[in-house]
């Protein structure tokens, strides 16, 4: 979804000339600005310096500090990730391993293992995989009703009711004298399904949230204690944000996950499921206690509508037969321009009621959508944490720790790099001048999510080589492979990387480049790429049992480092025109709304 300066300096000009136009109609606002250079009083930009150009191209930029709603909502993130994978992650060894003798909660003591349902690594992989793509395609759902219908607060309110009950179906199968029947696999499911649908309404809605609390959207100067003069830049704040609400994700993650890996273990999945869900109930209360407080984008009516019409009317008289004709079509540089209001001819369709800019919203909107086609491939590797490498674990020496308290390195590897990047790393390159731009750390995620298959891969070569039952390892359950189960760490070290570089910008990338009344709907086209990948991964359950299993690592890893390759070559114009994509959503107008915006004469 490259593109290259020139296309960009056309578009930029027109915006330029439609925001001139606008300051001239409204001259006479008591708000317009004295200057045409200078930015209009608006209540939050007021008394700040702004750059010049010559100071854009030369100054340091740094972050904003981050206000404390987002910190806040950060914290309802928290709650609700400590539900999500504190149950979750036992749901591996809840599937595939049977009751041990005697036990009635599925608890397996210090050397047992803990199992409930028994159907075995297939079927848990497949159920695992069902839920991670079901939980990461509602959001498409939640993203439309908040962009549409409720707003986002109140849909995460919707979602987190939803998810509740689903939690507590979940509990009913696990309690004793219910997990020993045969329906309390149907039960489970039913669970799984409605937890997902409230999981989905929440997560679509709480990441644009979090970032909107942040109100500036123009570059402006400091000077440091010091001396030295600095830029504020709203999109490095807007990393540091999603930074750190990443970081209490995987606070929350970490110790819903240690804490119920152990509760599984010793007292039984009735726990390890009825603990996250106590946790869930703090999600409501932070948010209404300070509901007057956080800035809430009320709906906007149907915008996915008038996007879809407006794209109808920019690709009219360009489809094609041929596939590379429809492509060179498609990224023609005027490809919008027959769609703006200004370019009509007689009698414009009542349904355009947006002028110029918000075509040019929509646009940047579609462009970031369509930096996310290669994330598929990448959740490939990430996906294997939470069911086969969980069940790799189990077939190797765990000396009495659970085997799927491994899994936990990941947020704990997580919550110990973030702060280091965010405070050391990044000031550091910014300083010497290194430009590690969205697009270029996605490209470095995707390629440790490869290094960390390829270590997976690794691994299993060697279980195999030391296990008694040799390509059938998962037949030892009582005689694992004498290699310690921490030889795992590499995998989820190297996962917790790709994850900041990935999946972080990945976030930030859906928030800056959308426009700010489809901000909902993005981030849920952005995560239900993870449920594509689910999806992708249902294709691979032949390799997922002995004695494929390296198979199934190695092919992984291939398809990441495609996605690398194919990710970088398709972005790397598109990397060139971040900073004006920027400067188009930080000071041209950005519409809230198209009914607001009402077409020029």
């Amino acid at each position: 979804m490259a593109t290259d300066r020139t296309e960009f300096a056309a578009v930029h000009e027109a915006s330029l000339h439609d925001e001139a136009e606008i300051k001239k109609d409204n001259s006479n606002s008591p708000l317009s600005s004295s200057s045409a250079d200078e930015p209009e009083l608006d209540g939050i930009h007021d008394g700040l310096e702004f750059p010049t150009d010559e100071e854009r191209l030369t100054l340091r930029r740094v972050a904003d500090s981050v206000p404390w709603n987002s910190y806040l909502i950060a914290l309802v993130e928290m709650a609700e990730r400590f539900s999500y994978y504190g149950t979750s992650v036992v749901f591996t060894n809840f599937i595939q391993w049977p009751l041990p003798d005697g036990s009635r909660t599925g608890a397996g003591g210090l050397n047992g293992q803990s199992g409930a349902l028994g159907k075995g690594q297939q079927a848990s992989t497949g159920l695992t995989t069902f839920y991670s793509f079901w939980a990461y395609v509602t959001p498409l759902l939640g993203g439309y009703i908040a962009d549409t219908h409720l707003g986002r607060f109140n849909t995460i309110y919707l979602g987190l009711a939803i998810a509740m009950l689903g939690h507590i179906i979940i509990i009913i199968s696990s309690v004793p004298g219910v997990v020993e029947k045969s329906g309390a696999i149907g039960c489970f499911a039913v669970g799984m399904v409605v937890t997902g649908l409230g999981t989905g309404l929440f997560k679509s809605n709480v990441s644009p949230l979090i970032a909107e609390q942040y109100k500036r959207t123009k570059l402006f100067v400091v000077t440091l204690d010091t001396g030295e003069r600095v830029i504020v830049d709203p999109a490095h704040t807007i990393t540091r944000v999603y930074m750190y609400f990443y970081l209490f994700t995987n606070i929350g993650s970490l110790i819903g996950q240690i804490a119920m890996t152990y509760a599984e273990k010793f007292v039984g999945f009735w726990l390890a499921f009825t603990l996250p869900t106590c946790v869930f109930l703090m999600c409501p209360l932070v948010l209404f206690v300070r509901r007057k407080h956080y800035v809430r984008s009320p709906p906007t009516g149907s915008v996915l509508a008038t996007a879809l019409r407006l794209f109808g009317l920019a690709a009219k008289g360009r489809w094609s037969l041929n596939p590379i004709r429809l492509y060179k079509n498609f990224k023609a540089p005027d490809f919008w321009e027959q769609a703006k209001p200004s370019k009509q001819v007689g009698q414009k369709p009542a349904w355009m009621t947006f002028d110029d800019i918000w075509v040019e919203e929509v646009r940047r909107g579609v462009k970031a959508c369509g930096v996310f086609v290669w994330y598929p491939l990448y959740w490939l590797t990430y996906g294997q944490i939470n069911n086969n490498l969980t069940s790799q674990a189990a077939t190797m020496s765990t000396h009495g720790v659970p085997n799927d308290v491994l899994s936990n390195l990941n947020p704990f590897a997580l919550i110990i790099i973030i702060p280091i990047l965010d405070l050391l790393v990044y000031p550091a390159m910014r300083k010497a001048g290194i430009k590690f731009s969205a697009l270029r750390r996605i490209t470095c995620g995707f390629l440790c999510g490869t290094s960390a298959m390829i270590w997976a891969a690794v691994l299993q070569y060697y279980i195999y080589q030391t296990n008694p039952c040799g390509y059938f390892a998962n037949s030892c359950k009582d005689n694992p492979s004498p290699l310690n189960v921490w030889s795992q760490t590499g995998s989820y070290v190297l996962i917790s990387l790709s994850e900041i570089f990935a999946n972080i910008t990945g976030l930030e990338y859906a928030f800056t480049k959308a426009p700010k009344n489809m901000r909902s709907l993005v981030m849920a086209i952005y995560l239900f790429t993870n449920a594509i990948g689910s999806a992708l991964s249902e294709a691979f359950i032949p390799l997922v049992e002995d004695p494929r299993l390296i198979w199934n690592y190695t092919v992984v890893a291939c398809l990441s480092f495609v996605a690398a390759i194919g990710f970088f070559i398709s972005t790397r114009k598109l990397d060139k025109a971040e900073d004006e994509l920027n400067n188009l959503a930080e000071g041209h107008l950005a519409a809230e709304d198209p009914q607001k915006h009402s077409e020029k004469a």
